[in-house]
């Protein structure tokens, strides 16, 4: 008896088990519309001086976590500090470029 089948490659074999998305970027969609905006908080004058002290404080190669205002929503994240530029108000920490004007905590 002739085995007649021709051998399918393995990248072949594994586009077969892939997920099919029928209808492409609507997940992404829908996670979208259950995220929570929420709007921009003030900080009073003695929050602003505490965290510009804080600010000043802060070194390249210093490991932080800063809380800060980006796109309808609070992150946080912790990590070394790769950059700082005071003049155009940026703090770099890894590879996230964070305004300063955003950042509303710093420990």
């Amino acid at each position: 008896m002739a085995n007649n089948r021709v051998k399918m490659d393995r990248a072949d074999r594994a586009k077969q088990f892939m997920p099919f998305d029928a209808l492409k970027g609507f997940r992404e969609a829908l996670e979208e519309k259950e995220r929570i905006v929420v709007p921009k908080r003030e900080l009073s004058e003695e929050q602003k001086e505490e965290l510009d002290f804080k600010l000043r404080q802060v070194r390249k190669k210093d490991v932080v976590t800063v809380e800060y205002f980006h796109d309808g929503e609070y992150v946080q994240v912790t990590g070394m500090v790769s950059g700082i530029d005071e003049i155009g108000r940026v703090i770099k920490i890894v590879n996230t470029r964070i305004e300063m004007g955003d950042v509303v905590d710093l420990t």
